[in-house]
């Protein structure tokens, strides 16, 4: 079966009864994503993109190559958002692309009300991936360090 863009999903489930979702999910399968494969397509999707290489991700995060792949193809799950943080700024992600990567994972978006959120968007926004700089313009302001300690 071909993969179905997302609009065609989107247009097919506009007239679907609840019923039928079985036979869709049959005849739709090569389209839907896998969950567990989600965050990993789509990192895989923009690293390439960029050019940068998953071993200097997980060097710049802090985390061996090994664990990193670990967490990259969901083998094992982390709880430290700031670890996905890190991943998204090493890889030169935008704020956009960072919150999707954190909603893949399970995890909040950036979010501009928090004080810290707000710091790391305006520091992802100018550009800035170097992690030392960032922890200390986050240190400048009284919050927590993104790096690993």
């Amino acid at each position: 079966m071909q993969e179905k863009s997302t609009y065609e999903v989107e247009e097919i489930l506009k007239s679907m009864r609840p019923d039928q979702l079985q036979q869709f999910y049959k005849e739709n399968s090569s389209s839907m994503i896998d969950e567990k494969k989600a965050f990993y397509y789509y990192m895989k999707d923009i690293v390439e993109a960029k050019r940068i290489f998953f071993k200097d991700i997980y060097i710049q995060s802090g985390v061996s190559e090994s664990y990193g792949e670990q967490l990259m193809r969901m083998e094992k799950h982390t709880k430290n958002r700031d670890l996905i943080i890190r991943f998204c700024i090493a890889g030169h992600f935008s704020v956009d692309e960072t919150s999707k990567a954190l909603k893949l994972y399970g995890m909040n978006p950036l979010y501009g009300k928090d004080r810290r959120d707000a710091c790391l968007i305006t520091e992802i926004n100018s550009r800035h991936y170097d992690m030392f700089k960032i922890d200390e313009r986050l240190e400048e302001y009284g919050l927590k360090k993104i790096s690993a300690d």
